[in-house]
């Protein structure tokens, strides 16, 4: 003991020449570490003030994680006399996770952000049991003074590179850490032995996901002679039919596609038109491992290629006849030619065509996605004379559907009316009989033809409607009425469409004055998931527009929600602690470490806050 204590002292001295004079004498410093100290001066590391940076773009789902855990795990047990933390990282020094045996050393770790989401770069806090390995490509074992860090100085940390035994690529690092005074030479076995272990582990795994899906693309393949995808996570795979009949961006637009099928209730199988006019037929397969889709595999045909412009022989392709145009088309093909998405488009055509034949209408998607809306300002431009009059689900569940008729039909006169009844999935028994009694005498009027003077859409924000066909939910009854359905996408899907849904919002609410979003608020706005869909929009543009009632709404405007997409459910607390959180961060302009201090916490324990409430900070 006394020895190693003497070989502390000598170590701490050498180092304090070292940053003093630029060299030393380094023949009681090991090699590795000499080596490191003089690569981190090179770099500009500062010994008193450097600190760790903090990263969110972190894999925490994949193999590294996954053959990881169990090793992770069972070292924790077996060390749970020894107050230390085990920690992973990848292969660029991004700390995975953190385990602790004591929480007292997890404490005295956070403040030095030896934490999950920061960044032990060799290059960014010098010398040290996770950058260091990674530089030299070896196990080391760093104690006390060896640190260049005067703040890593009361820590001794072991660490062993973890290599993909296949590729021989250095995939991360696993470290053991714990107080000087607790260190022991056998940690530096210890994180070789499991490092060794997690690399079996990688060995043998090969991804029940990936291998399902692609096990069930190869079953497919061997059956069909048309063109077969499958996707799944970051995994795309194609036959060589697929490759040739679609265009790059064709193929990128049948997989943003099928990842929404996969997602989707009911069968995956549609019909959509690309962006070269081409329409193709997609029948999918859903690949399911245990409880959760891996991914989708799709055979796709075909049905219409783009009309080819006549040529000098007079020959020309087969051609659609076409509809007489009506003078509201213009302003119907303005709506749809605003609508980016590839759903936004495909839910607007289909809605057009319905209420242009008088077609009853049936309109799925999630509550507040704008369904309604959508029927509505599309009937106002097809019929422009026409009106459009919505009954809520409650109002005719407590007071009837026939008073609310008279009273709409007493104020207004006789013209053009569509009628939106909304939520039709929440009436209750007598509301839907006295529903299925309007919509048979609206049949009995127009003999149950299509082209009726007035129109009928209902919506249903049920996400299958196939479970409720076998509960028998009384609403399914009404289903017989109706010859079309549309299914409008949840916003999350619709990212293209985000401007013009904004501007649309913004004209509404804002009315005369002038009011517009600068692009650092439209990039918070675009990467926010909007559970809530276009009435949370909505609702987060008002708020917006109460701090800034003209000019360019600016991302500090936006409620605290907007800033991220917390993966739960937060309870009132959590909210409350995550509103004080963005505003400090507001108040100090993105400053992390002022924010920290303005609240009274590490800068570590702040960066766990914004990971975990899903805060994301956006320079402008």
């Amino acid at each position: 003991m006394h020895r190693i204590a003497e070989r502390r002292v000598k170590i701490a001295a050498a180092r304090a020449d070292f940053l003093r004079f630029g060299t030393a004498e380094t023949q009681s410093v090991p090699g590795p570490v000499a080596a490191s100290w003089q690569r981190s001066l090179s770099a500009g590391v500062d010994a008193g003030s450097s600190q760790a940076v903090f990263h969110s773009d972190l894999d925490l789902t994949g193999r590294l994680m996954r053959c990881s855990e169990p090793v992770i795990a069972r070292l924790s047990d077996e060390m749970a006399q020894m107050p230390l933390s085990i920690v992973l990282t990848d292969y660029k020094a991004r700390i995975l996770s953190r385990s602790e045996t004591d929480t007292r050393i997890g404490t005295l770790l956070d403040d030095v952000s030896l934490a999950p989401g920061f960044n032990y770069a060799e290059a960014s806090v010098g010398t040290n049991g996770i950058g260091t390995v990674l530089e030299s490509g070896q196990s080391l074992y760093i104690v006390g003074p060896e640190h260049f860090l005067e703040h890593l100085q009361p820590f001794a940390c072991a660490g062993s590179p973890i290599r993909d035994p296949l590729t021989g690529r250095v995939e991360g690092v696993l470290d053991i850490s714990c107080l000087s005074e607790y260190a022991n030479p056998l940690m530096h076995s210890l994180v070789q032995s499991a490092a060794h272990e997690i690399e079996r582990n990688l060995l043998v795994d090969r991804s029940q996901r990936q291998q399902a899906l692609f096990e069930a693309y190869v079953r497919v393949d061997a059956r069909s002679r048309g063109a077969v995808m499958a996707i799944g996570g970051t995994v795309v795979m194609g036959n060589a039919v697929a490759q040739t009949l679609f265009a790059p961006d064709e193929q990128w637009t049948i997989h943003e596609h099928a990842r929404y099928l996969m997602i989707s209730p009911g069968h995956p199988v549609d019909q959509i038109e690309l962006s070269s006019g081409k329409v193709v037929h997609i029948r999918g397969k859903r690949v399911v491992v245990g409880l959760d889709v891996a991914g989708i595999v799709v055979v796709v045909e075909i049905v219409s290629e783009p009309m080819a412009p006549t040529g000098g022989n007079g020959l020309n392709r087969l051609t659609l006849p076409k509809r007489e145009p009506r003078s509201s088309e213009p302003q119907v093909a303005a709506i749809l030619s605003d609508m980016s998405s590839l759903l936004g488009k495909r839910a607007s055509d289909s809605v057009v065509s319905a209420l242009t034949a008088g077609a009853a209408l049936l309109v799925l998607g999630e509550a507040g996605g704008g369904k309604v809306s959508l029927v509505a300002e599309l009937f106002s431009h097809i019929v422009p004379a026409g009106r459009s009059v919505v009954y809520c689900a409650d109002d005719l569940n407590d007071h009837g559907l026939q008073p609310a008729l008279d009273r709409d039909r007493s104020n207004a006169a006789a013209q053009p009316t569509l009628y939106v009844f909304r939520n039709i999935d929440r009436l209750n028994t007598r509301a839907v009989t006295e529903l299925d009694a309007f919509l048979s005498s609206r049949e009995l009027r127009t003999g149950g033809a299509s082209g009726a003077a007035d129109g009928v859409a209902v919506t249903v924000s049920q996400p299958d409607i196939q479970e409720d066909l076998a509960a028998a939910h009384p609403y399914t009854t009404l289903l017989h009425h109706f010859e079309t359905s549309v299914t409008v996408a949840p916003l999350r899907h619709r990212i293209d469409d985000l401007p013009d849904i904004v501007t649309r919002v913004l004209a509404r609410r804002a009315g005369l004055r002038p009011a517009t979003v600068s692009a650092p608020a439209m990039r918070v706005i675009s990467r926010y998931p909007w559970p809530g869909n276009i009435r949370q929009l909505e609702e987060a543009l008002d708020t917006a527009l109460l701090t800034r009632p003209v000019g360019a709404i600016q991302a500090e405007d936006l409620p605290a929600y907007c800033h991220g997409g917390a993966p739960r459910l937060l309870s009132a607390l959590e909210a409350g602690e995550r509103d004080l959180i963005v505003g400090a961060l507001h108040k100090t302009e993105g400053n992390r470490m002022r924010a920290a201090e303005s609240l009274g916490i590490a800068r570590s324990s702040l960066y766990r806050k914004l990971k975990s409430f899903g805060i994301t900070v956006t320079d402008s």
